[in-house]
């Protein structure tokens, strides 16, 4: 079976490493750029006789952009380019790019004219931006968001942190990105799916990871495929691995039978359901496959060779004992939803939960990782990737920040407990974005399905780090497959991802069929 390639990814300040090595460069990588551009934008105007409009910043971005235009007029298409900043303050590079393309006869604009275009080039900012945007830029990037054509951007739209995926102030909207050496994380997460389209990466002829590897990849099966496998014919359930779920307090039984269902079709040969409301089922009659018993009866059995703890699990006094002993037993352990709740209100429990030799999987919203971190809400949203990282390192866990291209982050032996500083590279800590998925998983029950995933895998022997990816993917992938199929996103429902999901893993494990992740 063929997976796609996992794409490395780079922080800003990666990149200017990379640049830096390349800085001698003949002909220079703003040449190459500018040159990679032009095919994009060649591209983007099949069909039609109009001209492109460029827009151009007082930036390298906007250097870019002006060999973009001297180029197109090489082959007589005669853009407009409106240059937005000081001429006397341009970069070396830049300020020649400028003066190569009046040699070739172009003009500036000072103001976009009111006639259509094929495309607008936004060349206006480009990876270094830190500050909000405000006043006649923010005007410009209005302007350029309301004009009745597509916006190719220029490495990353314009007001987008590349870092973090944080809108700036305002950001271009663009239609499609056409990124430069590699992918950065701002395209890939928060709001950048939002502003950036379709994503094409660039590599300028840089091989990145020659020079410096890469900390951060994009999830594809790849990066587990040594554990897509088919299972052996001599199989029996005990080979398969028991899963134990423990939550479902009153009110919330649903939650932990998701979860249990989604553990059972994913593959575990056995699956307990500890329901803390006993008085709620004797048998789940949709899924009679499943064994309901009381918490502490699957803790006492050692039936489970996984926990996934938290579905439905509230946060009164037995929830609490009941997380207690599942920190104690010497098992992989999922938590989830209230088990990360009550991790947070007793940070005494955090040393036991660093302490454990046994694989543990974080699975937490930005709400929940704001509460662990002991953070703002806002904080976590605004940089996604530092927030997963320092959960991981506090908690010794293998951590997911769910969300609009989620972020999993495995620890990396860092003092815990440490905040990253803004803006800082993280040196050893691997790290990974989810980009499956979509907004039909904005809705109940979507995060117990990915625990009873991942606690399937843990319990079939994958390790933890390959278990969450898998899961995340999956779970995503699932998603998507059904909104292709005229189901959701509107209205996607939890309990749909679970079959899916197991038609996709059984393709991806069948020497018989062939699939994409």
């Amino acid at each position: 079976m063929h997976y796609a390639s996992s794409q490395p990814i780079y922080s800003v300040a990666a990149i200017r490493d990379i640049e830096s090595h390349h800085a001698g460069d003949d002909p220079p990588l703003m040449e190459r750029a500018g040159a990679a551009a032009t095919r994009a934008v060649l591209a983007h105007s099949r069909g039609t006789r109009l001209a492109p409009l460029i827009v151009c910043g007082p930036g390298n971005n906007g250097g870019d952009g002006l060999v973009v235009a001297r180029l197109l007029r090489s082959r007589g298409i005669n853009p407009t380019v409106v240059f937005a900043g000081d001429e006397a303050g341009l970069p070396a590079d830049a300020r020649e790019a400028l003066a190569s393309y009046r040699r070739f006869g172009g003009e500036i604009s000072p103001e976009i004219p009111k006639r259509p275009f094929s495309l607008v080039v936004d060349a206006l900012f480009g990876i270094g931006l830190q500050r909000p945007v405000e006043g006649a830029f923010a005007e410009l990037i209005a302007r350029i968001n309301g004009m009745d054509c597509p916006v190719l951007a220029l490495d990353v739209p314009s007001g987008l942190c590349a870092d973090t995926g944080r809108v700036l102030g305002c950001a271009v909207k663009a239609a499609f990105t056409a990124t430069f050496i590699a992918l950065k994380p701002g395209l890939l997460t928060l709001d950048g799916p939002d502003h950036c389209g379709e994503v094409s990466v660039y590599d300028l002829d840089i091989a990145p990871e020659s020079i410096l590897p890469a900390h951060g990849r994009v999830v594809t099966p790849a990066l587990f495929k040594s554990r897509l496998l088919p299972r052996p014919k001599n199989s029996h359930k005990g080979m398969m691995g028991g899963v134990g779920i423990l939550g479902g307090a009153p009110g919330m039984t649903g939650a932990a039978l998701l979860a249990g269902r989604a553990a059972l079709k994913l593959g575990a040969g056995r699956v307990y359901v500890g329901l803390l409301d006993n008085t709620a089922l004797a048998v789940d009659t949709d899924q009679p496959e499943l064994m309901l018993r009381k918490p502490e009866d699957i803790l006492a059995s050692g039936f489970a060779t996984a926990l996934a703890v938290g579905p439905g699990l509230g946060q009164g006094a037995d929830a609490l004992d009941l997380f207690k002993r599942a920190l104690a037993a010497e098992l992989p352990l999922v938590l989830d939803a209230d088990a990360l709740n009550l991790l947070a209100a007793h940070p005494v429990l955090t040393a036991h939960l660093h302490k454990r030799a046994a694989p543990t999987l974080l699975t937490p919203h930005p709400l929940e990782a704001a509460r662990l971190l002991g953070i703002d809400v806002g904080a976590v949203r605004a940089d996604r990737l530092r927030a997963a990282l320092t959960l991981a390192e506090k908690l010794n866990a293998v951590t997911v920040l769910k969300g609009c291209g989620s972020v999993i982050a495995s620890p990396a032996g860092r003092t815990p407990g440490v905040l990253l500083q803004a803006g800082q590279t993280p040196p050893s800590g691997r790290w990974y974005i989810n980009t499956s998925g979509n907004p039909g998983m904005a809705s109940a029950g979507m995060g117990d399905v990915l625990a009873g995933l991942a606690v399937a895998l843990l319990a079939q022997g994958w390790e933890a780090e390959a278990a969450l990816l898998c899961a995340v993917h999956l779970h995503g992938v699932a998603a998507d497959r059904l909104v292709e199929d005229d189901i959701g996103p509107a209205g996607l429902t939890a309990n749909e991802t679970i079959d899916a999901a197991r038609r996709i893993f059984n393709a991806w494990t069948s020497p018989r069929q062939r699939g994409e992740g």
